[in-house]
């Protein structure tokens, strides 16, 4: 027997560098790259939960090297062939690791299987590059890759009591990957700080030069809606059961997923003469959707010992609230771009109430009748975190730019609240965490209406996470206001989608 599995498991920070060679023919654009990257990823979630009667596994995956061969063809246009809009596609390799850990099993064998190995697969992509002088040129990229997997060997499982048996077998694992890139690019034989009127990639039609960014004061406003999807995951480790002393062995898991929401923000930007710029953003937004599993390895219950154990519950009354905060340099600046680099702050806090609760795997273990609709629990997550990163804008054409916004979270301060309404006697559990990391990334993509009028469309990615033993107490666990001594967990958020903007430019 084999079993298959493929999931939405990571987060990825890749960081690397590419060679390539173009072609040109009038305004067409050939050319070849190769691509090398490292990455740090991150991402869990449970698997082979083949019965609630039988422990199932914590499985752990993540690239560590990412190497794509690929042709692409693009065409260059804008009033001096300064921009390249491109599709690519061909080869990619991975080497990939993680580990599949058996929960916490009652009286047998603790077992986990450790997986490593390079795969071939395929990449397609999409981008556009912007010349900023002969030879220096920015980019930005989105490519999805597919890999199919090999066969990995799982763990057995052996419990007792109750006595629960699984043999060893094997797991067909895939993994596909959708990478966003913002890249700088040296293109060589050509005077690297040199401004220039010529076509960049190829003899296009002249025309109007794009709309240049003053050399003064200038001030730039505007309002977003955001339509997004969140994430939410707790971990909490068995490292302080049984002699255990991996904390990627789990006694619980809370998941809360598809938090669809709807959010409306404000932002600024204000430049100086100098290339010293602030900006900022502020957003309050609200979700209904969503579901939370809360799962649960080695309970005791009213029968007697439980394995595996798995609720379902809806979410109502969400709610979240956002900051950034940033003071940057624009390091490169011309007429129709500026790139700069930014130290910053981020807040982002968010509560719901979850409704119901059905038993999905273990029928020793019922949770509400049908019907019964009632708040069972609630949750308040508040992250803080310094911000490291890059600004981009480039004018493609007369009317349309392109901004991006790359920040890398070195650290995060992590504080929540879990509120369990269903037992015999109300849990709160205190949650803390701290170091871990995260990465914020954006573009937007914007029309001038007229010189100081722009509508535009983005897209927005947000992930942070704690380390893994970041510690939580619970006030009623082990009966009405006792405390229980401190235990160790992983806690992790993401929030993405797409936004539509309108801004107002003062020069």
């Amino acid at each position: 027997m084999k079993r298959s599995t493929s999931k939405r498991l990571l987060k990825v920070q890749p960081v690397g560098g590419q060679i390539g060679y173009n072609w040109q023919n009038n305004g067409w654009v050939f050319g070849v790259e190769l691509d090398a990257s490292g990455a740090v990823s991150d991402g869990t979630n449970t698997c082979l939960a083949a019965s609630g009667f039988i422990v199932s596994a914590n499985c752990k995956a993540g690239p560590n090297v990412f190497a794509t061969g690929t042709g692409r063809i693009g065409y260059a246009f804008g009033a001096l062939g300064h921009t390249l809009a491109y599709l690519k596609g061909g080869v990619a390799w991975q080497n990939n690791r993680g580990d599949v850990f058996n929960n916490f099993e009652r009286g047998g064998p603790q077992e986990k299987t450790h997986f490593e190995y390079g795969r071939v697969g395929g990449i397609i992509g999409l981008g556009v590059e912007q010349a900023l002088t002969p030879a220096w040129s920015v980019k930005v990229e989105y490519d999805y890759l597919h890999f199919g997997g090999p066969s990995v060997a799982t763990p057995p499982t052996v419990q007792n009591p109750p006595f629960a048996i699984l043999p060893a077998n094997t797991t067909g694992l895939s993994s596909d990957y959708h990478v966003g890139k913002i890249g700088l690019n040296y293109h060589f034989a050509a005077d690297p700080w040199a401004q220039s009127d010529a076509p960049l990639y190829a003899k296009v039609p002249a025309g109007t030069a794009p709309i240049a960014y003053t050399a003064g004061w200038s001030f730039e406003g505007g309002s977003r809606l955001w339509l997004s999807r969140g994430r939410f995951q707790f971990n909490n480790s068995a490292v302080r059961y049984g002699g255990l002393e991996d904390p990627n062995i789990l006694i619980s898991r809370i998941t809360y997923h598809g938090l669809d929401g709807l959010s409306g923000e404000a932002f600024g930007r204000v430049d100086s003469p100098w290339g010293i710029f602030l900006k900022g953003t502020i957003g309050l937004g609200r979700f209904n959707k969503g579901n939370m599993n809360d799962e649960d390895w080695g309970l005791t219950g009213k029968t007697g010992p439980l394995s595996y154990v798995n609720t379902l519950s809806g979410q109502a009354n969400g709610r979240f609230t956002y900051y950034t905060a940033d003071a940057g340099y624009d390091f490169l600046r011309g007429a129709n771009y500026k790139v700069g680099g930014f130290i910053g702050w981020t807040y982002y806090e968010q509560s719901s109430d979850s409704r119901r609760c059905v038993q999905i795997a273990n029928p020793a273990s019922p949770c509400l009748p049908p019907g019964d609709d009632r708040v069972i629990g609630s949750q308040n997550t508040q992250w803080n975190a310094p911000r490291l990163g890059l600004s981009a804008e480039t004018m493609l054409t007369e009317r349309w730019r392109l901004s991006t916004d790359v920040a890398y979270l070195p650290w995060t301060d992590f504080k929540g609240r879990d509120n369990h309404l269903l037992r015999q006697a109300t849990t709160i559990v205190e949650q803390r965490g701290n170091g871990g990391g995260g990465v914020q990334i954006e573009g937007v993509l914007s029309y001038f209406i007229t010189k100081n009028v722009s509508l535009g469309v983005g897209g927005r990615y947000w992930a942070m996470w704690t380390k893994t033993d970041s510690p939580w107490t619970c006030t009623g666990c082990a009966g009405p206001g006792i405390i229980s001594p401190t235990q160790f967990s992983k806690f992790s958020m993401e929030r993405w989608g797409t936004f539509f903007q309108a801004s107002y430019r003062f020069d």
